[in-house]
């Protein structure tokens, strides 16, 4: 039976799920206050928030181990959606906003997650074009390890936009509205909210990013990287010793590369450091001087800051049934809200898989005669 999902968010966890959810036979609205738009139109102070344009975005494959199990129920969600890019490439390659390319590691102090990857673990676990590099293909002595692979890269605001067409052209519809909670979107209706096409909704999915405050778990990660204009032929990553991190995301379509960049738990500061920006480009330049393509700089285009929000314990996808007011004779109405945020750095990389468990959960929900979905 058809339902009316509401979906809150259109970064790309929203966008991912309201798709999926509109194959499945939902009638589907996307709720948001922000919708993807040119990179260059984004405001960075207004739109701070609005956590997907600001993203490289790049797949960085995160191998699975016991000593991080995060990692663990991670891994499937981004294969999943490794596939889904597979396809969606392969049928709009010019048009979808994707990249297929090497990914190349170098690590100065490897966890036992890489220490222990070898070949045929890295083909039972999906990775694919693994290889470990020899240590005459490191950058410098400070590299201990290193791999390449095959991965993909995006180009934000065109693969989103790409994404929303898709779902606007089969009939879905978007809502351009503030909410302060999850359970306010059953008080919507055609009539309260006319922009609400479809009346009033079966169920709601909390794709908010940050999740509507109240989940002691959720923190932001502030996020400085800098958009120079020349391309690259691979997606770098280095992890260097005490803990920070270099890498550089090609997005391709005219987007330029992006050098990255660092992860400042609680740092609210949303303009850009200069330090920061010529310690990025130093040391990305360090580690891959082939991307200055035989000159001196790199064209710096402009700085990005963004506001990763990141959750511990991984991301929350679950339902929850809420209270959702008064109902007749004063009874208390109850709603489902199918919760998926807290991805942090990791929106694109898990995006359809995480779309794929909100499905799940919703439809289990209305299956089960109204009882909560835990994913």
């Amino acid at each position: 039976m058809a339902r009316h999902i509401a979906v809150i968010g259109s970064g790309v966890t929203g966008i991912s799920s309201a798709i999926l959810l509109q194959r499945a036979g939902h009638r589907v609205t996307i709720i948001a206050k922000d919708f993807p738009a040119p990179f260059e139109t984004i405001d960075p102070i207004s739109q701070i928030n609005y956590t997907s344009p600001w993203g490289g975005a790049h797949n960085r494959w995160v191998p699975p181990h016991p000593s991080n199990p995060q990692s663990i129920s991670e891994h499937p969600l981004s294969t999943t959606t490794f596939a889904h890019m597979k396809k969606l490439h392969a049928s709009h390659p010019a048009t979808a906003g994707i990249t297929f390319l090497k990914g190349i590691e170098y690590l100065e102090s490897p966890g036992p997650e890489y220490t222990s990857l070898t070949t045929a673990k890295a083909a039972e676990l999906h990775l694919p074009g693994f290889r470990i590099l020899s240590p005459s293909e490191f950058p410098d002595q400070k590299v201990t390890w290193g791999c390449e692979y095959e991965t993909y890269c995006l180009n934000p605001m065109v693969y989103l936009s790409f994404l929303l067409r898709r779902f606007t052209h089969r009939g879905g519809k978007i809502l351009k509205h503030t909410l302060r909670s999850p359970a306010e979107v059953f008080a919507l209706s055609s009539h309260s909210t006319p922009g609400l096409k479809n009346g009033g909704v079966d169920a709601v999915v909390n794709a908010s990013g940050a999740g509507f405050g109240g989940d002691e778990n959720m923190f932001i990660t502030r996020g400085q990287t800098v958009l120079v204009a020349e391309g690259c032929d691979a997606t770098v990553t280095r992890q260097n010793e005490d803990g920070s991190w270099t890498f550089c995301v090609p997005r391709g379509f005219e987007g330029g590369t992006v050098i990255g960049g660092t992860k400042e738990v609680d740092d609210w500061e949303g303009s850009p450091r200069l330090e920061t920006r010529e310690r990025l480009l130093e040391m990305f330049v360090g580690t891959y001087p082939r991307i200055l393509g035989g000159k001196n700089r790199l064209t710096v285009m402009g700085d990005i800051v963004g506001r990763r929000p990141s959750r511990r314990g991984g991301p929350r996808v679950e339902g929850e049934v809420v209270g959702v007011g008064a109902g007749v004779g004063g009874e208390g109405r109850k709603g489902f809200v199918m919760h998926a945020y807290g991805l942090g750095g990791r929106g694109y990389e898990l995006s359809w898989g995480v779309a794929e468990k909100v499905v799940e959960g919703v439809e289990g929900y209305f299956r089960g005669g109204g009882r909560e979905s835990k994913i």
